[in-house]
């Protein structure tokens, strides 16, 4: 289990804009950036929607701290 410190810390890494949330392609450009260049955009929106609880589309702190504890 990670500690809410580092998920805090890799959750900003890919909220590039500092909304407190995730979009589809923040997340496959931080996966791009860390070396996974097969992140399209359809498989960041299947990542999302696979941990997104309230269905927004938008991936919350509290959304992806729940996920790493799963």
């Amino acid at each position: 289990m990670a500690s809410i410190e580092s998920a805090r810390a890799t959750f900003d890494k890919f909220d590039v804009n500092g909304d407190g949330f995730i979009t589809a392609d923040e997340y496959s450009a931080a996966m791009k950036a860390m070396g996974d260049a097969y992140v399209t955009g359809a498989v960041a929106d299947a990542v999302l929607a696979a941990k997104d609880a309230n269905g927004d589309g938008l991936l919350s702190f509290d959304e992806f701290w729940a996920a790493l504890n799963k």
